[in-house]
């Protein structure tokens, strides 16, 4: 079991920045590959980055590549979402995710085995 627990989220200009954080509970951190999507109102659930266990591996959605870095910190139990240049179309609630795959790329909502709550991300013209 992960128990996920994102933060950072907020109001921002457009052309601002933002950096989200999910921390996770428990010792198994490190064998899950970590993932970023999220949920524009009325809207489905749309990946935004992945990063695999070691961290040496990220893949990012072509909406956001350029501008948004996956990354994590497996001593801190910490995946982290920086969000550079937010355009208002960037508006949504940001879910972090928690993958058992090991080979591919957890790039669909459908690959992950855990989520946590959400954090609003605004982002104003």
């Amino acid at each position: 079991q992960v128990q996920l627990v994102e933060s950072g989220g907020g109001l921002v200009q457009a052309g601002g920045s933002l950096r989200l954080s999910c921390a996770a509970s428990g010792r198994t951190f490190s064998t899950y590959a970590m993932g970023w999507v999220r949920q524009a109102q009325g809207k489905e659930r749309e990946f935004v980055a992945t990063i695999k266990q070691s961290g040496v591996s990220t893949y990012h959605a072509d909406s956001v590549k350029g501008r948004f870095t996956i990354s994590r910190d497996n001593a801190k139990n910490t995946v982290y979402l920086q969000m550079n240049s937010l355009k208002p179309a960037d508006t949504a609630v940001y879910y972090c995710g928690a993958s058992r795959y090991y080979n591919h790329y957890a790039i669909t909502p459908s690959a992950y085995d855990y989520w946590g709550q959400g954090t609003q991300v605004t982002v104003s013209s």
